[in-house]
């Protein structure tokens, strides 16, 4: 996810009773385990996290860099693991005028050490046991709809649903620019193939690969329409991307009958 300040928005007063138990958040020195290209401008980083307590899906961390000199910079990431352990993963886009992103995804390697601190959030998140639970009396879909790096937290989510195996429907509708541009490739069409399948619609807004049904353009009303589970269904929605893209789609989606309380936003923007 892009350097940003996380931002999480209520559509509506949320339901305490739907968010799942979360870990308590802390300080905590991470090793940089690994790092590989994501995309052209990304990179995806795993960290070795002492004492971290697990997470949730859809939740994020901050990392903190200090220079000799003393100064600091704060940015928060989106993680795109989940579960208990220690091993954590992010996927980090390059901001050219950021202050961290551009260190995290060109010159961080493995052995490096990172402060982070989390994990955080408690709204924006979705727990496999949680729905579990809830399937006995209200088994409402779930649709994911992300722009950008802004899948980064719903992969965690969809990746959760798939390790669960849960019966949950699950279905991600992905804007991106081009196929180089498609964070997780690999494992969300893996994910689409397994038993606790994912239905993943793909919209490229700039270059489509040859033979693709319809020609790069960014996601309309209409397309939106014929790519997520209709209202009727009453699924519960998570968007995430930048803040046009988040305010657009969440407009289109009360307009077409959600109920703004199913639905839950991130947003992201650089600084």
């Amino acid at each position: 996810m892009s350097e940003a300040t996380a931002q999480t928005t209520s559509p509506a007063a949320a339901s305490a009773a739907a968010v799942p138990a979360v870990p308590r958040s802390g300080w905590h020195v991470a090793t940089v385990a690994s790092t590989r290209r994501e995309t052209p401008n990304a990179s995806r980083i795993e960290l070795e996290v002492d004492g971290w307590p697990g997470n949730a899906a859809g939740q994020h961390l901050d990392v903190r860099l200090t220079a000799p000199d003393g100064y600091t910079a704060t940015r928060s990431y989106s993680i795109a693991s989940s579960g208990a352990g220690t091993r954590v993963t992010l996927a980090v886009d390059r901001l050219p005028d950021g202050e961290v992103s551009p260190y995290l995804v060109d010159d961080v390697r493995a052995g490096d050490m990172l402060e982070v601190h989390g994990p955080l959030g408690a709204f924006f998140v979705w727990a496999p046991d949680a729905a579990h639970a809830a399937a006995a009396v209200d088994a409402r879909p779930v649709q994911l709809i992300a722009g950008g790096s802004g899948v980064v937290p719903l992969y965690a989510m969809a990746e959760a649903h798939g390790v669960a195996q849960d019966p949950t429907r699950f279905r991600l509708l992905y804007s991106v620019r081009s196929p180089d541009d498609v964070y997780f490739a690999d494992e969300l069409r893996r994910l689409a193939e397994a038993s606790a399948p994912l239905q993943l619609d793909l919209v490229y807004t700039r270059r489509a690969p040859d033979g693709w049904r319809t020609p790069p353009a960014r996601i309309t009303r209409e397309v939106l329409e014929s790519a997520v589970i209709p209202a009727a269904e009453r699924p519960r929605v998570f968007v995430c991307g930048s803040t046009g893209f988040v305010e657009r789609v969440a407009d289109w989606l009360v307009e077409l009958g959600h109920d703004a309380r199913s639905i839950r936003t991130e947003r992201y923007g650089g600084t």
